[in-house]
């Protein structure tokens, strides 16, 4: 009995060990494969993380150069309008100077205008009485020439 108990147990102990050096094998491959896995993923991380760390450098020297480009036209854009400002300014003073240029002249083709119109009454007025002068000559020369021609008829005074 006890030979057939120990027979037993030393079969028994056998089939563990079988079990248990399969178990262990199962569990060596497992280890194996999942550190494979893990040493793949790890791979694909640093992958993806080399390739993240890349994009984000070109990304960074995209902005680096954008902020640049930024500066550069607020730069412009404050000098435009500096520019914009002062010419604005130089138009504004250039256009109130032609206004004030063009109302003297207007004022002095006004009083132009008056001082012709005055001087032209004037000379209406003259002509006025050159013309009378003339007519009153005309008729004084008339006359002389009536009392003349009486004269001339009268025999007593040649």
């Amino acid at each position: 009995v006890v030979y057939e108990h120990r027979s037993r147990l030393e079969r028994s102990l056998q089939k563990e060990r079988g079990e248990h050096k399969k178990t262990k094998e199962d569990f060596l491959v497992y280890k194996l494969e999942a550190q494979e896995a893990l040493n793949k993923e790890k791979q694909d991380s640093m992958n993806r993380y080399g390739a993240l760390s890349s994009q984000h450098k070109i990304l960074k020297n995209q902005h680096d150069d954008v902020k640049k480009q930024l500066l550069d036209l607020q730069l412009q854009h404050n000098s435009l309008r500096l520019e914009h400002r002062k010419s604005l300014e130089s138009h504004s003073q250039k256009l109130s100077q032609l206004q004030q240029e063009r109302d003297s002249e207007v004022t002095n083709l006004q009083d132009t205008v008056f001082k012709l119109r005055e001087e032209s009454k004037l000379l209406r007025k003259a002509h006025q009485e050159v013309h009378s002068q003339l007519l009153s000559a005309q008729a004084q020369m008339e006359e002389f020439r009536q009392l003349k021609e009486a004269l001339q008829k009268m025999p007593g005074l040649r």
